[in-house]
């Protein structure tokens, strides 16, 4: 599969249907989704790996995990609803035998993985809102891929973070990632931010 074709795939899956600001439910852009998902399988990181997608919401990088050929899925949310919409997502696409549902918080998920994909909370409506995600990925796997906004205090604060948990930046990717209006404080009907995907490995 192409990595314009994985984008197409998963640009269909459904959205959050209430999105709640608190959690910073935005959808995962396939663009972004399949730039993260090629990194990491061209790196040998999805295929065949047992992986956790930590803050799943819909689903998206579960899926798009499944559709790489990850042996198995375990898509880890706190919000119910969200879970829903990914489980009929996944349903969709037949890939149901690949994902483990888990409705829960990140922190209380301590089961042992060869990769975590993840889009965490970017910390903008309550702050630091990515380090529990990011503490639990470092405590269950030794490779980590997450978003993250493409500022520079964010940068440095990544940078110092991953350092002290014994961990280091091996790539980092910028790209566009496209927020539609959704809640009320959004003043645009489309926002255009920058992020960075990065991979980090045990070092």
């Amino acid at each position: 599969m192409k990595k314009k074709h994985l984008a197409m795939i998963l640009s269909k899956l459904k959205g959050f249907p209430e999105p709640k600001p608190e959690l910073e439910q935005y959808r995962t852009p396939g663009d972004v989704a399949a730039e993260l998902l090629w990194l990491a399988h061209s790196l040998g990181d999805i295929g065949g790996k047992v992986i956790a997608d930590l803050g799943a919401g819909t689903g998206v990088l579960s899926a798009g995990a499944c559709l790489m050929g990850a042996e198995r899925v375990y898509a880890v949310e706190i919000d119910e609803e969200a879970l829903r919409v990914a489980r009929e997502n996944i349903e969709s696409l037949g890939i149901e035998d690949c994902v483990e549902f888990v409705n829960s918080d990140v922190l209380d998920f301590s089961a042992r993985v060869d990769t975590v994909i993840m889009n965490p909370p970017f910390g903008s409506q309550v702050k630091h809102a990515d380090r529990p995600f990011l503490m639990r990925a470092f405590g269950i796997s030794d490779v980590v891929y997450s978003i993250h906004l493409a500022k520079p205090e964010v940068r440095r604060f990544i940078e110092t973070f991953v350092r002290d948990a014994g961990f280091s930046i091996t790539h980092r990717i910028t790209l566009t990632f496209e927020i539609p209006a959704q809640f009320f404080f959004h003043r645009k009907k489309l926002e255009r931010i920058l992020v960075d995907i990065y991979r980090f490995g045990r070092t």
